[in-house]
């Protein structure tokens, strides 16, 4: 196994660490910033949801500004109270839920009134939980699926003259760090009691079905409820206050009660007074009366609408906190490039998506949490990759500065281009230019190893950079003279005329070093140029550290043209075949002499043979300086 593959095994582990510890963490309540994150994410969802009609099964009679204004006081008196409970009863309801605290004395009269209006009707009131803290506390361990419970000092509860005569159930509903009831409990518990939420016992009681308490969820007959783990009942709200139908009080007293809006419905009876009762903000409405919330939870029992959170679906959140970042980091490891983040991305909106649309059709994916363990992983791992990528870039780069070293840049392009670039022999036409200097091996003998360094390395300058400036390519350094190719990476019309200005460019740039150095070196050295035009085969040669040459006669030839120079008293010998590619024309500033038919060495018959002089210096003639190198 290679170390990439390694270390992509161990970031899909570590992102798999990472996913399973945030689930686990904010499971256990350790993350609890999450739960306002997913707060936020639910109400963008149900705002994208958009306002639902709610089934037309409840009736809320609101005890508003209006009633308060007619009375002059709130809390409303118990005789006004009695007298619109007494119109309730009168057509027929399923039930009536009162959503107010009734645990303070008032008048006797008005007390009593109303205790006798109570045992009239199917009726349920309301109590309340005190928990010790600002928060409600859920005891941990054990096996008992009610350890689950919110555990409340004591239950505030009616007078008994009222609960004598009706049913009790819990009001309190659980809001998330925004504020926002996001879920109802429908079990409360003290040290040595348990009892059901308000919703519940209004559910039950308009259904007139038997409740049973399973392990993970409860059945109202035949019909199951799904709840979260804690026995709490997830809400979605239908709209903003007064989506569920809502009628004042006051047409109690107006004697305009629509009887159509109270017989055989749900009836709650709550508080919608400015200043008075309990305000929450939700998706819809910044201040929504509590007793509508309430009516949204008992909707949800009766209907069998609510949104789904159970244990399959905290199941399916905690495979999506493991499998998804472990998914895109894989995504990103796969292609190190645009394509990786492309695919990241398309995943992401896929599960934003499958988020979005599980909702709307009632399943409460959490997404805080999800997001929590994808996120930071595929932002370290992208980070690391785009740190590795330039490192990587900057490792090429410079490796790519140190082949432009050896290779000319044309041949740098070609090669990036087409990597197989003369991985067979191509046979073309190229022009062929020979230099070397002449008594390099005597005066190598004489002088400094470090000197004699400075001295190549600046012969070799002078013939990199003539060969750049004509578009030729070095195919190497042969010790004190060199070969350069015009042709590669493919013949062009002018290589030869761009070889023969290259060797006439070399003519005068090397003449004029030479004449720069210290006579004692200047003295023992002159330079030989051969140049030709044919047939070449050029090809990759090596197997593990590969260059490119040429071979073939043409080669060979140009190469024993520095020997005819030398024999004829010149520096530079052109073949008759260059000049006529070249078309030359002739330089103002040089004289050709010739042609001469000669042999070359190693050869058979004879090649026509021009000797290019510079008429710009006037320095000793070649034959002076004739010492073979």
């Amino acid at each position: 196994m290679n170390s990439r593959r390694v270390q992509i095994l161990v970031a899909l582990v570590l992102t798999a660490l990472w996913g399973g510890g945030i689930y686990a963490g904010h499971t256990n309540g350790h993350l609890r910033f999450l739960d306002r994150l997913e707060a936020t994410l639910t109400d963008l969802r149900t705002l994208a949801r958009g306002v639902q009609r709610p089934p037309d099964l409840v009736t809320i009679v609101a005890i508003d500004n209006t009633v308060v204004k007619r009375g002059g006081s709130y809390p409303l008196p118990r005789a006004d109270l009695a007298r619109i409970v007494d119109t309730i009863v009168q057509f027929k309801p399923k039930v009536i839920a009162i959503d107010l605290l009734l645990v303070d004395r008032s008048a006797a009269i008005g007390d009593a009134t109303l205790a006798q209006t109570l045992a009239t009707g199917p009726i349920v009131l309301a109590a309340a939980a005190i928990f010790p803290t600002a928060s409600e506390t859920v005891a941990t361990g054990g096996e008992d699926p009610l350890a689950a419970l919110p555990q409340a000092e004591r239950f505030l509860l009616p007078l008994p003259a009222f609960a004598d005569h009706a049913e009790v159930g819990i009001v309190n509903v659980a809001t998330g760090q925004s504020g926002s009831p996001l879920s109802v409990p429908m079990l409360f518990r003290t040290r040595d009691k348990v009892e059901l939420s308000f919703p519940l016992r209004v559910a039950s009681r308009a259904l007139d079905k038997p409740l049973t308490i399973a392990p993970d969820h409860l059945m109202l007959g035949d019909r199951a409820v799904p709840t979260d783990t804690d026995f709490a009942l997830p809400i979605t709200y239908y709209g903003p206050r007064r989506t569920i139908r809502t009628v004042s009080a006051q047409s109690v007293f107006d004697g305009t009660l629509d009887r159509a809006a109270i017989e055989n419905r749900i009836v709650v009876i709550g508080a919608a007074v400015a200043g008075g009762g309990d305000f929450y903000p939700t998706p819809f409405d910044s201040l929504m009366p509590g007793v509508e919330v309430v009516s949204t939870a008992i909707t949800h029992l009766v209907a069998g609408d609510g949104i789904v959170r159970d244990r399959k679906v905290h199941i399916a959140d905690a495979l999506a906190a493991i499998l998804l970042p472990m998914l895109l980091v894989g995504l990103l490891a796969w292609r190190r490039s645009a394509l990786g983040l492309l695919a990241a991305a398309v995943v992401m909106m896929a599960w934003a998506a499958l988020n979005l649309l599980a909702f709307t059709h009632g399943i409460w994916l959490n997404a805080a949490t999800i997001l929590s363990a994808a996120v930071p992983p595929v932002a370290v791992f992208a980070g690391v990759q785009l740190w590795a990528g330039g490192r990587r870039t900057q490792y090429l780069a410079a490796k790519s500065r140190s082949l432009a070293q050896f290779q000319a840049p044309a041949v740098q392009e070609w090669l990036a281009r087409d990597p197989d670039f003369l991985a067979k022999p191509v046979r073309q036409n190229a022009a062929i230019v020979f230099i070397d200097l002449s008594g390099f091996t005597a005066l190598s003998e004489r002088i400094d190893p470090d000197a004699l360094r400075d001295l190549l390395k600046a012969f070799h300058a002078l013939i990199d950079k003539a060969a750049v400036d004509c578009g030729g390519m070095v195919t190497g350094f042969l010790g004190d003279g060199a070969m350069i190719l015009f042709g590669l990476p493919s013949a062009m019309p002018d290589d030869a005329a761009r070889a023969l200005k290259c060797a006439i460019d070399l003519h005068r740039s090397v003449e004029r070093w030479i004449a720069s150095l210290p006579p004692e070196i200047a003295d023992q050295v002159g330079f030989k140029i051969g140049a030709h035009f044919g047939p070449i085969v050029a090809s990759r040669l090596g197997e593990s550290h590969q260059h490119i040459t040429a071979t073939g006669d043409t080669v060979n030839v140009a190469s024993r043209l520095m020997e005819v120079a030398v024999q004829n008293d010149a520096r530079l010998a052109l073949s008759d075949t260059l000049l006529d590619a070249a078309d030359f024309l002739g330089d103002p500033d040089g004289t050709l002499r010739g042609p001469l038919r000669t042999q070359v060495r190693g050869r058979s018959g004879t090649i026509a043979v021009w000797f290019w002089r510079d008429e710009r210096q006037s320095r000793r003639p070649a034959a002076e300086a004739d010492v073979t190198s």
